[in-house]
């Protein structure tokens, strides 16, 4: 495997491989948390990226052109989200993706290249980022630390990163041309009883403080996908759960955290 460093900006200037290559995955994005997701100018440079990388693809003769969109081209919903469930997104960073998505695929036929479009909702596991629920709440429980939050009444849907990396494989190996497909776990349950399983494998004595923070604005209270078309299509159906899933997590992070020291 060869790994070819490059920034989404430089995309034209990737001096073409030889190697032969199918399938084409498009996972980047800049300004997926925090303040950048409303950044406007940022949004549109990750449309045009969308787009630079399907050429791209095209150019090292790539057949099939998989993106990764996100759940935020929803917006706020009720139920389970489907593949064809109405898209109202709230954010810049929703828009541009569900954008991205669209000129894409329009782009793909012109090129006469199959495109699939992924609308990914939570993933968790080991390489995370710091300041998501999940990880910002190991690393103050394993710091003996009690973590503020809302009531955490939100209905989740968590997907481990081996389940999700598995989909996107079944997907580029089975997935069916100009289709969406919705990747999590198909299973959701309020926030809380995920912070509680957490806190039962670090230190079930350590007390939460549930209920100390105000929900966000326009805060979205229930997220799950349902992921029917994906297991039809693909064969793809979840094996980690998330008890499993937190523990490999915890296991990563001690590990993680014992070599810096």
């Amino acid at each position: 495997m060869k790994i070819i460093e490059s920034d989404l900006c430089d995309l034209n200037r990737i001096e073409i491989p030889k190697e032969h290559y199918d399938i084409f995955y498009h996972l980047a994005w800049e300004g997926t948390r925090g303040k950048d997701r409303e950044n406007i100018e940022m949004q549109i440079k990750n449309i045009s990226y969308t787009i630079d990388a399907l050429k791209f693809a095209k150019k090292v003769g790539c057949k099939s052109f998989i993106g990764t969109g996100s759940q935020a081209e929803y917006g706020i919903v009720e139920g389970k989200i489907r593949p064809d469930t109405k898209t109202d997104p709230q954010t810049a960073y929703g828009i541009a993706k569900l954008c991205a998505g669209r000129l894409s695929r329009n782009l793909a036929k012109q090129l006469n290249m199959k495109h699939i479009w992924t609308r990914i909702l939570s993933v968790y596991g080991p390489y995370d980022i710091e300041n998501t629920m999940i990880m910002s709440s190991i690393i103050k429980m394993e710091n003996n630390v009690s973590p503020e939050y809302t009531k955490a009444e939100q209905n989740w849907d968590y997907i481990y990163i081996e389940d999700l990396v598995r989909a996107l494989y079944l997907i580029g190996e089975k997935g069916k041309a100009n289709e969406i497909y919705c990747i999590g776990s198909g299973k959701q349950m309020p926030l809380y009883k995920y912070i509680e399983i957490i806190k039962k494998q670090i230190n079930p004595n350590l007390k939460l403080k549930i209920g100390a923070k105000e929900y966000a604005k326009n805060q979205v209270m229930n997220l799950c996908a349902d992921i029917t078309k994906l297991t039809k299509d693909t064969g793809f159906v979840p094996k980690i759960d998330f008890e499993e899933g937190i523990k490999r997590t915890i296991k990563w992070y001690r590990e993680c955290n014992y070599e810096k020291n």
